[in-house]
């Protein structure tokens, strides 16, 4: 495989995120056959210091023509294979900041590099088999975890546990091949094929594929976080909400209707959950232009939204605007807020019998945040969509390529029902094998890798 796609050349490009003025350290990172050479030609180092691997050295970076200091920093040399990308590996440790790291990359490229695609040095990790394809898309996972439960779980399939039972199940389909491909070659040599034992193999491949399978919306859930709105009337206490939630001062509060007017955003993270709560403009009739617009977003932020907190005012009761604003959203998950509990002595406040999920809040005091977020993850775990840990967590690609193993196995079942030849079961066994050599990238295309490794940062 490696033959098919291989990259030639030394790469180069900046491997730590970068802003004018800010950062301690900026690294800048080589990779391929003429690394240490470019290094050499850039770097040195006074004293007796060891060019070797493995090494760190201190010295210069400097125009190899002119001889103008550009830094002072260290040199990180990794030789093949000992190596991220099992390549010649060197790295520029340089001082922080947009414009050391920028004038060592254009010398890198000045000097032979060429500007590294996004994910190349992943990509050839991959090419050369220091990784499989999960590692490799765990590693971005890892890169833009908005959680620590996601890190972890990144961290798990970069351990290989995603891809140690997908190679198990393939194995298991390859000797299940192997077997029938035998009966088409040698027939009257080997004993009749077992066509029960066969079905039953399938049954326990099939079993194993479903419980990977379940994995895949915990894994969109970590990924991508969860978008909640907050809805309801002017002034019930939605931006003191958010605030009380976030522990900041997001949202300007104040006791005249209204003064919310766009949507505002904030990041928060419950059960190990990126969360995204968007706090919205009261939802009324108006004739304020400003406003009116405001509304209309609060409506389209509700409707987009994986999740409703309908919230509503304690002393005022479930009003005929409250009720207006529920059927808006009442075919979204939602829970119903009822807030500013510290103002009145009340009982339960009548509210339609469909809501299940009612959680009682004094925002302005802090109160009631901990229930609203045990809301939260009991309507996660209803939606079967749970946040307790588990091994590993597929993506969408993943997913897919498991159905389609999946659809394939089922067909082979079909087909040995119907009495077919052996020719018949070997086509769909074999486009089984091949999606589950796609996940882990026993069998990839160029157009699959492409689409992968785009999604990365360009210095990883």
């Amino acid at each position: 495989m490696s033959q098919n796609f291989a990259t030639t050349g030394t790469i180069a490009a900046i491997a730590t995120a970068i802003a004018p003025q800010q950062g301690s350290v900026g690294i800048v990172r080589l990779s391929g056959s003429q690394a240490v050479a470019i290094a050499q030609k850039l770097f040195q180092a006074p004293g007796n210091q060891v060019w070797e691997s493995h090494r760190i050295l201190y010295g210069y970076i400097r125009h190899p023509q002119t001889q103008q200091t550009i830094d002072e920093a260290l040199l990180l040399i990794m030789k093949a294979p000992r190596s991220y990308t099992r390549e010649d590996v060197v790295e520029f440790h340089c001082h922080g900041g947009i414009m050391a790291v920028q004038q060592v990359l254009q010398l890198c490229i000045e000097n032979g590099a060429s500007l590294a695609q996004p994910g190349e040095f992943t990509l050839r990790a991959f090419l050369n088999g220091r990784l499989d394809l999960t590692q490799a898309e765990s590693i971005a996972d890892l890169v833009g975890a908005k959680s620590s439960q996601a890190a972890q779980t990144a961290l798990a399939g970069l351990q290989g546990k995603l891809a140690q039972p997908i190679r198990q199940l393939r194995n298991q389909c390859l000797d299940i091949l192997a077997e029938i491909e035998a009966r088409i070659d040698f027939e009257d040599d080997l004993p009749p094929l077992d066509c029960n034992y066969i079905i039953q193999e399938f049954a326990k491949i099939a079993s194993e594929i479903n419980r990977i399978l379940a994995t895949a919306d915990k894994g969109e859930l970590l990924r991508t976080g969860l978008k909640v709105a907050i809805v309801g009337r002017p002034n019930v206490g939605k931006s003191s909400l958010l605030n009380a939630w976030s522990r900041t001062d997001r949202a300007i509060v104040t006791p005249l209707p209204g003064t919310t007017r766009d949507v505002v955003e904030s990041q928060l993270v419950v059960g190990g959950i990126p969360v995204q709560v968007l706090d919205t403009a009261g939802i009324r009739e108006t004739e304020d232009t400003v406003e009116k617009i405001g509304v209309e977003r609060s409506h389209k932020a509700a409707q987009s939204a994986d999740l409703v907190i309908l919230t509503i005012d304690a002393s005022q009761g479930w009003t005929f605007e409250d009720k207006e604003i529920y059927e808006q959203v009442k075919y979204r998950p939602l829970i119903l807020v009822i807030n500013k509990i510290d103002l009145i002595d009340l009982p339960d406040i009548p509210s339609p019998k469909e809501i299940n999920q009612i959680v009682k809040t004094a925002a302005a005091k802090n109160q009631g945040i901990e229930d609203l977020e045990t809301a939260i993850l009991q309507i996660v775990q209803t939606g079967k969509v749970t946040a307790a840990d588990t091994d590993f967590a597929i993506n969408q690609r993943q997913a897919a390529a498991l159905l389609q193993a999946k659809t394939s196995l089922t067909q082979v079942q079909t087909t040995i029902e119907q009495d077919l030849p052996f020719d018949f079961w070997t086509i769909d066994l074999r486009a089984a094998i091949h999606a589950l050599g796609e996940i882990t990238g026993e069998e990839v295309t160029e157009s699959v890798l492409e689409r992968i490794f785009s999604k990365f940062c360009i210095g990883k």
